[in-house]
């Protein structure tokens, strides 16, 4: 008899081991592995939390190939090393879709992983070339779209809209995101007839000063039409006070991560200066859908989304959805391929389009934000000319 028992037991962890996956067959699980802690959570709270409304919508309808959708976390406290260890914890959890920070940088330790894996991930809204096929693998995908489409199209606005002509780009070099942005003005620059760099200058993110860099600015023989400024939080908000402080007052030019009214506090009565956007957070969006997304997120989290950064995670799953039912499996080859076949694929937010090159958006249409006496909102929209070739991405 015992005999028995124990030949039972065998052959029950021998079905066990071959089928690991069928406790879990009746759920699809989407990890994220993402900050919940330090400055990055300013960015990937608000993309998850969009990125829940989604989920809650398939779930409410009845789920995703027929099954509910199982959320975990992991925190990477903004810390690269923690990353992967998040990357980890929730590839171990079952993760069939592996959600990572919004910085290429600080994202890419657990993408990497979920790609050792052989699982998707999805960037909640990095916006460098390298977060997806080129820096990370053939499963890694960003929801936004990218930093260098946000410096083209702030080149060429200003040029066509403001009567730019003499710019002055000054960049911060923390992040392949900053590097992206002033690569696509620097790509786009030389289309503009006219068009000429008067100066250009380099800081670092935590440089307590770049008075050396302004008193450059301020030597030149006139000021400049536009300032071009590649940076992002936290260091932006010193850059521009101390820019404005110096009686420098040239149209300051940037990309989405300057987008929100949580620091404007810090540069009193600021004007003069812009940012591209997806959708308006300032309720003054054109597209009705961007307004109606906005009450859902605050019935969700009680507070209006802080800036643009909450859009893309929306996007994250719908996209990823979309391609999971049209693959009939979360198998991530299968779910790869569908989302390379997506060409102008309808969202909210925009169409969206991946194929096997290039798993980014290198162009789309720019709400254009204008902050005017401390005040953001809506001034106009704009589409750059062309899309932004890889060449330029990969520079």
């Amino acid at each position: 008899m015992a005999y028995k028992t124990r030949l039972l037991a065998t052959a029950l962890i021998a079905v066990s081991s071959a089928f690991p996956a069928l406790a879990d067959d009746d759920k699809i699980i989407v990890g994220f592995a993402t900050a919940e802690s330090g400055f990055m959570e300013a960015y990937d709270k608000p993309a998850q939390d969009a990125a829940m409304i989604r989920i809650d919508e398939i779930n409410a309808a009845g789920g995703l190939l027929g099954k509910q959708i199982e959320v975990i976390k992991a925190d990477t406290k903004t810390d690269r090393a923690e990353g992967a260890k998040a990357g980890l914890t929730v590839i171990d959890g079952g993760a069939d879709l592996v959600v990572v920070s919004c910085d290429y940088d600080f994202g890419s330790p657990a993408a990497l992983a979920a790609e050792d894996a052989g699982k998707i991930s999805f960037f909640l809204c990095a916006e460098s070339v390298k977060a997806g096929i080129q820096g990370v693998g053939p499963h890694s995908f960003s929801a936004s779209v990218l930093a260098a489409v946000q410096g083209a199209t702030m080149a060429e606005w200003a040029y066509n809209k403001k009567g730019a002509r003499n710019f002055y780009r000054l960049l911060d070099t923390w992040t392949e995101y900053n590097k992206g942005i002033c690569d696509g003005f620097d790509w786009m620059l030389p289309k503009l007839k006219d068009a000429k760099l008067v100066g250009q200058d380099t800081f670092k993110n935590e440089d307590a000063s770049i008075a050396a860099q302004i008193s450059r600015i301020k030597a030149l023989p006139q000021e400049p039409d536009a300032i071009m400024l590649c940076t992002m939080m936290p260091g932006a908000v010193s850059a521009v006070k101390q820019i404005r402080a110096a009686g420098i007052n040239a149209p300051i030019l940037n990309g989405s991560s300057m987008d929100g009214s949580y620091w404007l506090s810090a540069v009193p009565d600021l004007t003069n200066f812009y940012v591209p956007v997806q959708g308006s957070i300032y309720g003054d969006d054109p597209n009705p859908d961007v307004s109606k997304f906005n009450a859902a997120y605050k019935a969700k989290t009680g507070s209006d989304p802080s800036s643009q950064y909450a859009y893309p995670g929306y996007v994250m799953i719908d996209v990823w959805a979309k391609a999971v039912e049209r693959a009939g499996t979360t198998d991530a080859d299968a779910v790869v391929a569908e989302l390379e076949k997506m060409k102008n694929e309808p969202t909210i937010f925009g169409p969206r389009t991946f194929s096997a090159e290039l798993h980014h958006q290198n162009t789309t249409k720019y709400e254009i934000i204008e902050v005017k006496d401390g005040k953001p909102g809506v001034v106009d929209s704009w589409t750059i000319s062309e899309p932004v070739p890889l060449e330029a991405l990969l520079k």
